[in-house]
């Protein structure tokens, strides 16, 4: 029974003032009103004490930043909840060490296996990695299954090995790392989780990311990550009673024609936005499995895997923009970026360059991009979903793309020169490759390793939110933005310094100068990060740091 306007609750009235809300509306608003769900106005502090009374909440923000909440374009909420509760392995620095962390390790569920992530074998001195055996002993018979860093290879145990039958397998060889196809059967073994546990690593999931700030996570799903009903679960996430960030859930799996992916998509039980996200056309570059056009400087002779060819590829495209969804794959290597942009070619000579358009295609990651790729890319309208974090991981000439592609590093994660091309492009973090931490990916666009690929920190921030919801193709156009009408989704930050920051360091705009018209973001390089204080979506608390209404 539906409520009359005459019984039904009043909407909740708060008012945030004395602060900065960063807002087209007004680059010098310093209060926001939200009524329920919803930006009802943005202003002055005078104007604020003017229409502020007994009914509202007022929230005296004490010069803190109120900005819309993130959207991370790219997540995989039952891993990340994993890794925050497993063993965690980014500073083990060699195998005797990781051998030791596995023996020591106590597991607080998953059937007393030990599962792990983080290592790195290319900041170790000797970069030998641990046999199966060796792994079976430091466990004492448990189940061991380790993720590399990048999640595209993992170290297995004995026992593991032989439950999930790698004996044989593409990517099975005689040591303790497995690629490929037998990584995805060792994942998927070690995931085989009842429904309580998957829901209880997706919930640690969504509260890092509140309390970080997130309004918003693009769930990347896919056959060979996890099953249906951990996709079920995360999208379940949007019709529960839980206050939690929303779901914008994809599902991954491979289609040959516009019947195939209407059944797919009828099979799944939820709704999702598109047969997109982790559907790998290649790896990565850390497990030297991303496609490349020459060897990997370290490894003369390797190459890469193509997983998907660009006839299947451009199928999957064909299907799905007859349907009208979004597909899209998980590129990360320039030959990889090769197969993608032939597929499209082959789609549009299929169904017509405008549907293929119309669709809003994504490509995750899309690393190594020449400016005739980038090109190619912008013709189709297709959406760039980038990680700023693995630059500000691996890039630079010691690190890990310097190690892999030598003089090719200054080519990768093109993010200028994909905005000058017109190219859409949103942000997130991979997690758990990357943390959940947005200041920092924001922060890694303005300083990225090649200058020429740097981009200011209002480009990056817009990247990191309004972005998120135009690559979605969300239901409502505001999202992302903080003006009268709009969600009332947002975070506030304690920040230390506010500013107007652009990539390049000759041309600095502080916050003292009023002639920027611009609104302000914190200054990203104090050396801290902002710390946020509450985050709410559609006008409900997700987070609170408890200090902002003490």
């Amino acid at each position: 029974m539906t409520e009359s306007p005459a019984t039904a609750a009043p909407r909740k009235l708060t008012m945030y003032r004395n602060g900065s809300v960063y807002t087209a509306a007004d680059p010098f608003a310093t209060a926001m009103l939200v009524d329920g769900d919803t930006v009802a106005w943005v202003g002055s502090e005078q104007a604020a004490a003017s229409i502020a009374d007994s009914a509202m909440e007022v929230i005296d923000l004490r010069g803190a930043l109120l900005a819309p909440g993130f959207v991370d374009s790219h997540v995989h909420l039952t891993e990340t909840g994993i890794a925050l509760d497993s063993l965690q392995l980014g500073d083990v620095r060699s195998a005797r060490e990781l051998l030791d962390a596995v023996a020591g390790f106590t597991a607080s569920g998953a059937g007393g296996a030990v599962l792990g992530h983080g290592w790195d074998e290319t900041q170790w001195a000797d970069p030998a990695l641990p046999s199966r055996e060796e792994l079976e002993r430091a466990a004492g018979g448990r189940t061991v299954y380790l993720s590399r860093v990048d999640v595209h290879s993992a170290l297995v145990s004995s026992t593991l090995a032989a439950a999930a039958g790698l004996d044989g397998m593409d990517g099975s060889g005689p040591g303790g790392q497995v690629k490929r196809a037998a990584h995805t059967a060792a994942r998927l073994e070690a995931r085989r989780l009842p429904a309580e546990a998957l829901r209880g690593y997706q919930q640690q999931a969504l509260a890092e990311a509140a309390a970080n700030g997130y309004v918003a996570l693009a769930e990347m799903a896919a056959p060979h990550i996890g099953s249906i009903e951990d996709l079920q679960l995360a999208a379940g996430w949007n019709a529960g009673p839980d206050a939690v960030p929303e779901i914008l859930p994809y599902w991954g799996q491979l289609a040959d024609s516009a019947d195939h992916a209407r059944s797919i998509l009828d099979g799944l039980g939820v709704p999702v936005l598109g047969l997109a996200g982790d559907l790998n056309i290649d790896g990565s570059i850390g497990s030297r499995t991303a496609a490349l056009r020459a060897d990997y400087s370290d490894a003369p002779g390797e190459r890469g895997s193509l997983y998907l060819s660009a006839a299947e590829a451009g199928a999957h495209l064909a299907a799905c923009s007859l349907l009208g969804i979004q597909a899209g794959f998980h590129v990360i290597g320039d030959a990889g970026l090769d197969a993608a942009l032939e597929a499209l070619d082959l789609a549009a000579a299929e169904v017509g360059e405008q549907k293929v358009r119309a669709a809003g295609h994504r490509l995750e990651h899309v690393e190594l991009a020449d400016a005739e790729s980038i090109s190619r890319l912008a013709k189709y309208s297709v959406t760039v979903s980038a990680q700023p974090g693995f630059d500000a991981a691996w890039g630079g000439d010691a690190g890990l793309y310097g190690q892999r592609l030598g003089p090719r590093r200054h080519g990768m994660n093109p993010f200028a020169s994909l905005y000058a091309a017109g190219v859409p492009v949103c942000f997130g973090s991979d997690s758990p490759v990357t943390p959940l931490r947005p200041w920092a990916s924001v922060r890694a666009c303005l300083q990225h390793n090649n200058p020429a690929e740097q981009i200011s920190a209002r480009a990056a921030f817009l990247g990191h939110t309004r972005a998120g919801w135009r690559a979605a193709r969300y239901r409502n156009p505001m999202a992302g933005q903080l003006v009268p009408g709009a969600p009332a989704s947002f975070a506030v930050w304690e920040v230390e310094e506010l500013m107007v920051q652009v990539a390049d360091g000759r041309v600095q705009s502080w916050s003292t100068d009023p002639r920027a018209r611009t609104p302000l973001l914190p200054a990203l390089d104090t050396g801290t990060e902002p710390v946020c204080l509450q985050t709410v979506r559609d006008g409900l608390e997700l987070y609170s740091a408890g200090s902002l209404r003490s």
